[in-house]
C-alpha cells in the first residue's frame, strides 16, 4: 500500500491531557479517579506533568472517553 493511502486509511491517534487524581499505583498500572475509578496502564500514559498542585496525563482520547 503507498504511503500517501494509509495516512487517509489510519489517522493519526487524538492525545489529551486531563487532570486525575491518584489512589494506588502498581509496576504496571495505575488507579485513578476520573469521572468514575478506573485502572490506566503505565504503557498507555504519554506523558505526566504536576500542574500547581494537581497531576494531569497526557492519554489517547479512546482511554479516558
Amino acid at each position: 500500500m503507498p504511503w500517501p493511502l494509509s495516512l487517509v486509511l489510519y489517522p493519526k491517534p487524538r492525545y489529551i491531557w486531563t487532570q486525575i487524581h491518584i489512589y494506588h499505583e502498581t509496576r504496571k498500572a495505575i488507579l485513578v479517579s476520573k469521572d468514575p475509578t478506573i485502572w490506566i496502564p503505565k504503557s498507555r500514559i504519554a506523558k505526566i506533568r504536576l500542574k500547581g498542585n494537581v497531576f494531569e496525563i497526557c492519554v489517547k482520547e479512546c482511554i479516558i472517553g
